[in-house]
């Protein structure tokens, strides 16, 4: 039986938010429709797949369709939706709370409401919100409140700020540039450096960012002047989820440029189906470049360090 593993990388979609989305025309965020989604279900598929606890946050679009008063209603809304699901099963469940960007003031609010009455875990933000990154000065009171609460933050891809190609979903390509554009400006902005306290797990193994660190590294010294090293260092600090990257094609890369310690297991479930959990897990598992206490980490000690209340509530 495989080590218990703690989710970084699971969604939640309250009943009401997705036909709320739906009357917004959104019905295949990403490319991938609106799956069905319960606690019970969640549960069952943690069960199958030896998941003690899933760590739930909202996916693409986030609720900032727009209208910035019904965003941060629906961010409340859903984040309470998250809290009463941890307050049931506190052992099973953690909550990345999601917050209304680009409405700065906004999401201060609600990181605030998140961390001081709903003992959030962490908060999820999308890599770009209507076409601004991470990164962007606009943001610095976010990243100011994070670094203050000293959180751990999931960047989670949206859709690019610009058409799709025909007969490629967004998921597919578009969601890894994203992660990486992200990650680059946090790192090209210096935010990194100005708000330490900010653990970023960056999703599905950080999109390009590890196979293409040193050329990502070599743009942000030519535009800036920094030591190519230092910025390769705090590319590799960020953490990394391994959702939809299990393979064998994926890993190699991955833990090759990774700091010790900083990859994380993630499903993405529901968005990734069931047939996509149990592909990419698979691969994980039986992947022949981890020993099993490097494959334990992954699975949950890497998570224990980030999320210290588990230890004593995750199952074995």
């Amino acid at each position: 039986m495989t080590a218990a593993r703690i989710d970084v990388h699971q969604h939640l979609v309250p009943r009401d938010y997705a036909d709320w989305l739906r009357t917004k025309g959104v019905v295949a965020p990403g490319g991938r429709e609106l799956p069905d989604w319960s606690p019970d279900s969640a549960l069952a598929l943690m069960d199958r797949y030896s998941i003690a606890t899933a760590i739930l946050s909202l996916s693409t679009p986030g609720t900032h369709l727009g209208d910035a008063a019904e965003a941060r209603g629906w961010a409340r809304r859903v984040n309470e939706t998250g809290a009463d699901l941890v307050r049931a099963h506190p052992d099973r469940f953690g909550l990345f709370a999601t917050v209304p960007l680009p409405d700065v003031a906004g999401s201060v609010e609600e990181i605030a409401h998140a961390y001081d009455e709903l003992n959030a875990d962490g908060v999820v933000l999308l890599a770009n919100a209507h076409g601004r990154y991470l990164g962007d000065a606009a943001f610095d009171p976010v990243m100011a409140e994070l670094d203050r609460r000293a959180a751990v933050v999931l960047v989670h891809p949206s859709e690019l700020p610009g058409p799709a190609v025909a007969g490629i979903p967004p998921f597919a390509a578009d969601f890894l540039l994203d992660t990486a554009r992200a990650a680059t400006n946090l790192v090209l902005r210096g935010v990194l450096r100005r708000y330490p306290n900010i653990r970023f797990i960056l999703s599905h193994a950080g999109g390009f960012v590890p196979y293409a660190s040193h050329r990502i590294a070599a743009a942000i010294t030519a535009e800036t002047g920094r030591n190519a090293l230092e910025i390769l260092e705090e590319l590799s600090g960020f953490y990394f989820d391994t959702a939809l990257s299990g393979s064998p094609a994926a890993l190699p890369s991955l833990l090759a440029f990774a700091r010790p310690g900083h990859v994380l297991f993630g499903s993405d479930w529901p968005f990734a189906p069931e047939l996509g959990v149990a592909y990419f897990t698979g691969q994980f598992d039986a992947y022949p470049g981890l020993d099993e206490t490097g494959r334990a980490a992954i699975n949950r000690g890497n998570a224990l360090e980030l999320f210290p209340r588990l230890a004593k509530g995750a199952r074995q």
